[in-house]
């Protein structure tokens, strides 16, 4: 017994199994059977084909067909019924008059049907439903979507600087269907806020708004507006600049902190922005009246020369319709000063100069140390010849050494000399008388050189003494010839005490190296 429930328990899972599977053929089969376009697309004012067939008839009579409607919003109702007895029938509906099969007679196997002048309330659900026998009711579903490009369009708003959120711009797709896509696009900070309206015609109107706090900032700043819709190939773009008005915002500019007394032509510009477009400029003084230095012209100031009355602060004001806008700036006036690039100017023309002098004064100096080292040249030669004395060159007839080739001629010159011994012997004549032998050196005076004569004689610098040296043997026993004249003044009772044609206590040495008379007088 128990083995017999077992049995009967897997041959109702059996049964179970062949139900399921029996449906699904059914509905499989059904959802071939009739065919339909799943989907159909048009515009208001066109006409639409919706079309129907039954794919295999073999082994089912098909007793009627009917085309139902069913809209988004609404109850079903039927439209056009065809059965093979009788002709077509189009019972009341919204598409009455507009609705027709398309052929004529119809044939059940493929009962598409026209709809004429279709309008945006004809969208929704379209069910061509077959009844047959024995398999009952067949069914194929159509939607038909209905199409209305929209009108799109954009705008700003012009606004004022304000502190709250208001609208700047708005952006609009009218009577569409289906429903637009609208999106921003813009750096300035706010947010859009969009809402749509279903219409009468069943299309849809979609209006966004962005709103924002606007600032002068905000003035000219871009913003886009993108509308997408099914009706078009690409996303419709408005670019727009926003449009916030604002009072003038005022800049001074020009003023460079280096106002100094007797400075010339210097200017002050007065910058101004602002939405509308400022319309007036007024210079103002905080003192009162302007300088008379002062010149204006629309919005730049000019000061022809820089003094104290100009030490002031200047006050430029700017107005709009929407308010006014002022700045200001103070100009001290200061002592005039040095500019760098002058001061390199006059620092190198004085260093300049100063050269100049200098090689002028080492000039000066050269000659004038030339000219004098001429001088203590001859005045040396002089000394010489008074000290040493002067003797010619024996002429080429001269008496020498008798019958001797190439002897030394005789000088016989006279030789000063100068003594120190007695005060009645000065500088006295000696002459030389000594015959010369073969080889024999000429004779020189020679005598006790003086205290005068040391003193003279160290008083000449190293240079002088290598001139006196260098001389040749012809110029340094050349007799004397001195300059001008000298005429000495000596006392009547002085005469016993003359030596020579010099006192000897009336002689001083110079430094420079010279010897001069006290008491005579040089013409």
């Amino acid at each position: 017994m128990a083995r017999q429930d077992v049995l009967s328990g897997q041959d109702c899972i059996k049964v179970l199994y062949l139900l399921l599977a029996s449906t699904l053929l059914l509905h499989g089969t059904s959802g071939q059977l009739v065919k339909v376009e799943p989907e159909v697309l048009s515009y208001p004012g066109q006409t639409v084909n919706l079309r129907c067939a039954f794919a295999d008839t073999t082994g089912i009579q098909l007793t009627m067909v009917t085309w139902i409607y069913e809209p988004k919003e609404g109850e079903r109702m039927n439209i056009a019924v065809l059965h093979p007895s009788f002709d077509p029938n189009y019972p009341d509906s919204p598409l009455k008059g507009r609705v027709r099969f398309n052929q004529n007679p119809a044939d059940m196997a493929n009962p598409s049907i026209q709809i004429n002048d279709v309008r945006m309330t004809d969208e929704g659900k379209y069910i061509c439903d077959y009844a047959s026998y024995p398999g009952g009711n067949k069914q194929g579903i159509t939607n038909l979507i209905m199409l209305s490009k929209p009108q799109n369009s954009a705008v700003t708003l012009t606004v004022d600087a304000a502190t709250k959120s208001t609208v700047v711009a708005r952006c609009e797709s009218l009577n569409g269907r289906p429903e637009a896509q609208i999106r921003w696009v813009t750096t300035a900070n706010g947010n859009a806020t969009t809402s749509s309206k279903l219409s009468s015609d069943n299309t849809v109107s979609i209006t966004s708004e962005y709103r924002m706090v606007p600032t002068a900032a905000d003035n000219g700043k871009d913003i886009s507006c993108v509308v997408s819709h099914r009706t078009q190939a690409t996303p419709e773009s408005f670019q727009m600049k926003l449009k916030v008005q604002y009072a003038p915002q005022v800049t001074i500019v020009g003023y460079d902190n280096n106002w100094y007394v007797g400075r010339t032509n210097v200017l002050l510009t007065c910058q101004a922005t602002g939405n509308p477009v400022p319309t007036t400029v007024l210079w103002k003084a905080m003192t009162g009246e302007m300088p008379d230095t002062v010149q204006i012209k629309d919005n730049q100031l000019k000061v022809l020369k820089v003094d104290d009355a100009v030490n002031t602060t200047f006050v430029c004001e700017v107005k709009n319709r929407i308010g006014v806008g002022r700045d200001q700036v103070t100009a001290l006036v200061r002592e005039p000063s040095v500019n760098p690039s002058n001061a390199g100017v006059v620092a190198g023309a004085v260093i300049g100069s100063l050269l100049a002098l200098l090689l002028v004064a080492a000039l000066v100096a050269v000659l004038v140390t030339r000219s004098r080292r001429q001088q203590q040249g001859y005045r040396g030669n002089d000394l010489k010849t008074r000290i040493f004395g002067g003797g010619k060159k024996a002429s080429k007839n001269g008496t020498g050494t008798g019958g001797v080739s190439g002897g030394v001629s005789n000088n016989n010159g006279p030789i000063y000399v100068y003594n120190d011994g007695s005060s009645h012997q000065g500088l006295g004549e000696k002459n030389n008388h000594r015959p010369l032998g073969m080889g024999a050196r000429p004779e020189v005076a020679s005598s006790t050189p003086t205290a005068q004569d040391i003193l003279l004689s160290s008083e000449l610098d190293d240079a002088e003494r290598r001139k006196f040296d260098e001389l040749e043997e012809e110029e340094r026993y050349d007799h004397f010839s001195g300059g001008a004249p000298i005429l000495q003044l000596r006392p009547p009772n002085d005469q016993d005490d003359m030596i020579g044609d010099y006192l000897d206590d009336d002689m001083e040495s110079q430094r420079d190296g010279s010897v001069i008379s006290r008491t005579a007088v040089y013409v």
